[in-house]
């Protein structure tokens, strides 16, 4: 009987319901204890990879006397030792305790006689209990793993209750992490620094493009994607400091933290699919079929991810090294990736046929993601049977996080909102998004054709005081572009079915007005002189006005000279600011009145 689990199954919690992206294999406390009671005779404990020269196990056992005597077994991971008797049903206890080596102080006997193994008899409500303290270093000339088990050949059982500290030496890095798991927590805060960084990066450049109205739905899901990324490797951090510090850490947090690491990833998948099939760059709109397929794939490869998360949980064996893709959902994982690299490809190919102005973002596109496609499977692939045990956990998560960094780095660099990114793949804003993806009525993947392919242009900003922004983005078609096809009648812009009810007939025109003739043109006759009409009157002035001019001027009244002075003549007087105003008025005011005219008389 294997030693109590606590049920991993209560620790999924809701994160069942979506995908798990598996990492690497779960690492087992380094704090052990628990409470063994069990009808065999040989029980597997726990495993730990050592130092070659600092491993350490302290220990504290604790059993009845009257289940004496037990033995603690320490295998190592060379074939002819641990390999050779776990799983080996052809062999009995003292079979499997023969391949330990005495010399290599590979047993410690768990009584009295044996100086090593500190036990000492201890009375409890009067029962004789064994209890021993005590401790073993580890020299080896490499890394290795070391598995832990319990015997008692001949015996009516076991029954132990145990406490085990496993520790590589003293640095606070190193010493309750595995040998294999040396580096993850450096690694892990690494990659949360650099992420953090692309994930302020791309709300700067969604900030810009919100301005521009080109933050597009994809762009959203990238990041998404990059924050819960950040997320995730912010729990990881958090989990292994806490596990660095105790030797234990919380389960919980690592299960949230593969919970928001697998989100990502979906997200992350999903945005491909959806840039691959032109959504937001040659399309508006996925079509009915379309939804229907991502719909049934990505809720599979979901369950998929959850089935493997449940046999990881409960039907991985922890007295062996698995990594995560060892099982048949692994495995499962690897033909959805495949396929999904199948769908992408043929998306991409599409897209391309349709809308050949859009090479310059779908080349360099699916080039660099033909790349990320293949890396898990390959990955996997290496890591099942290329990557020794004892190195395995510490390399596949760094590149893990490298496949990560590389996907999220190459998009961001590939939608930069710069003049000089011949590559950038909006185009259309997204108040045009909606009127510009109408797909074809049926729904199949032909709606492609459906588009017009000029309004995936350089887009004019009507009556808006904005300059144009995205003259910057513009990608200019090749010389040997295909000139778009007129659209068909059907296509044609139409008012909805519900507006065109049948008006009034309009009232009949009122009869034109009868004008009358003009009246005839009568040419004037010139007058005729009158030669009887008699002389008109010479004027004559009135009678008044004649007395005033036989009126004789007046003569001017003569002045008095000033009378002479008398005394000292007076101090010239000093000469005044300013001089004094000419009485005489301006010579404009002196013109002459106009004369009244003459009248003449003319003979008849």
């Amino acid at each position: 009987m294997e030693p109590p689990r606590a049920p991993a199954l209560r620790r999924l919690l809701p994160p069942l319901l979506l995908l798990l992206l598996p990492l690497p294999p779960r690492a087992r406390a380094k704090y052990v204890r628990g409470n063994l009671s069990s009808k065999e005779d040989w029980v597997f404990l726990t495993r730990f990879c050592f130092l070659s020269d600092y491993g350490r196990l302290d220990f504290r056992f604790r059993y009845p006397e009257a289940k004496c005597c037990q033995n603690i077994l320490l295998y190592f991971d060379d074939p002819s030792q641990w390999p050779a008797v776990y799983k080996a049903g052809d062999k009995d206890c003292l079979a499997k305790e023969s391949v330990i080596r005495p010399e290599n102080n590979q047993v410690i006997n768990l009584t009295t006689q044996y100086a090593w193994s500190g036990c000492q008899v201890v009375s409890e409500e009067g029962t004789r209990y064994l209890s021993c303290s005590s401790g073993r270093s580890f020299r080896s000339v490499r890394e290795r793993w070391w598995y832990i088990a319990l015997s008692k050949c001949g015996g009516d059982g076991l029954q132990l209750e145990y406490e085990m500290v496993l520790t590589n030496g003293k640095s606070f890095w190193t010493r309750h992490f595995s040998a294999d798991e040396f580096g993850i927590l450096e690694t892990d805060v690494t990659f949360l620094l650099i992420f953090i960084l692309i994930f302020f990066l791309s709300c700067y450049f969604g900030y810009l493009l919100k301005g521009r109205q080109l933050l597009h739905t994809t762009y959203k899901m990238f990041m998404a994607a990059a924050g819960v990324e950040v997320l995730s490797l912010l729990f990881f951090c958090i989990y292994w400091g806490q596990y660095a510090t105790d030797g234990i850490g919380n389960e919980s947090l690592k299960i949230l933290a593969k919970l928001l690491f697998s989100s990502s990833f979906l997200i992350f998948l999903l945005m491909l699919i959806l840039l691959g099939k032109g959504f937001t760059v040659t399309r508006g709109r996925i079509s009915h079929s379309g939804s229907v397929k991502l719909s049934v794939y990505m809720t599979l490869y979901t369950l998929t991810h959850v089935v493997l998360l449940i046999y990881e949980a409960e039907f991985f064996d922890p007295g062996q090294v698995l990594y995560t893709y060892e099982s048949p959902a692994g495995y499962g994982l690897i033909g959805l990736q495949v396929a999904a690299y199948v769908w992408f490809c043929y998306a991409v190919l599409v897209s391309l046929r349709h809308f050949p102005e859009k090479q310059p973002f779908y080349v360099p596109f699916f080039a660099a993601y033909t790349l990320w496609f293949f890396a898990v499977p390959v990955m996997a692939l290496i890591a099942n049977f290329g990557i020794p045990k004892w190195a395995r956990e510490k390399i596949v998560n760094g590149i893990q996080l490298g496949i990560h960094l590389y996907a999220h780095g190459v998009f961001l660099i590939m939608t930069r909102p710069s003049a000089a990114n011949k590559n950038f793949p909006y185009h259309v804003r997204t108040s045009q998004i909606a009127s510009a993806g109408v797909p074809v009525p049926g729904g199949s993947e032909s709606a492609d054709k459906a588009f017009p392919q000029h309004v995936y242009g350089n887009v004019t900003f009507i009556s808006d005081s904005v300059p144009n922004f995205t003259e910057l983005f513009s990608i200019p078609p090749p010389a040997s572009s295909v000139s778009p096809a007129p659209p068909a009648p059907e296509e044609l812009l139409a008012p909805p079915l519900e507006y065109l009810t049948p008006l009034p007939a309009p009232p009949p025109p009122p009869a034109p007005r009868r004008l009358s003739p003009p009246p005839a043109f009568r040419t004037p006759r010139a007058p005729t002189p009158r030669r009887d009409r008699p002389p008109a009157p010479a004027p004559t002035l009135p009678d008044w006005v004649l007395a005033l001019l036989r009126t004789p001027p007046r003569t001017p009244r003569a002045v008095p000279p000033p009378p002479a002075f008398r005394g000292s003549p007076p101090s010239p007087r000093p000469p005044p600011e300013f001089a004094p105003r000419d009485p005489t008025p301006p010579f404009e005011y002196l013109a002459p009145l106009p004369r009244r005219p003459a009248t003449r008389s003319f003979p008849d």
